[in-house]
């Protein structure tokens, strides 16, 4: 069955570093645009950052840019969101999705916890 799973998640202090993976299983992430969201308790689920299949552009909440980067390895069908000088105010549940067309995979989530 066709899925994504993240992982990478856990627990850092703050100003530290976190590459989260988003790796696709039984389906291949080459055509789909994947977006990252998080969703911290008692909050909505918010965009973080999302890459274009087609031209491989990216876009970043502005909370975000300057921290976190995006990519994508077709080869190793994973998309990656590396986040660094993380706050307190960035622990959530980080959450894959992939988009190709009406075809839409979320993950399970991973949890982010960035704590002294």
């Amino acid at each position: 069955q066709a899925h994504v799973v993240e992982s990478g998640g856990g627990l850092v202090q703050p100003g530290g570093s976190l590459r989260l993976s988003c790796a696709a299983s039984g389906f291949t992430l080459d055509g789909y645009s994947i977006a990252w969201f998080r969703q911290a308790p008692g909050k909505e689920r918010e965009g973080v950052s999302r890459i274009n299949d087609v031209d491989g552009s990216t876009d970043y909440a502005d909370s975000m840019k300057g921290r976190f980067t995006i990519s994508r390895d077709n080869a190793k069908n994973t998309v990656y969101l590396q986040m660094d000088s993380l706050k307190p105010e960035d622990t959530a549940v980080y959450y894959c999705k992939a988009t190709y067309w009406s075809t839409v995979y979320w993950g399970q989530g991973t949890q982010v916890t960035v704590s002294s």
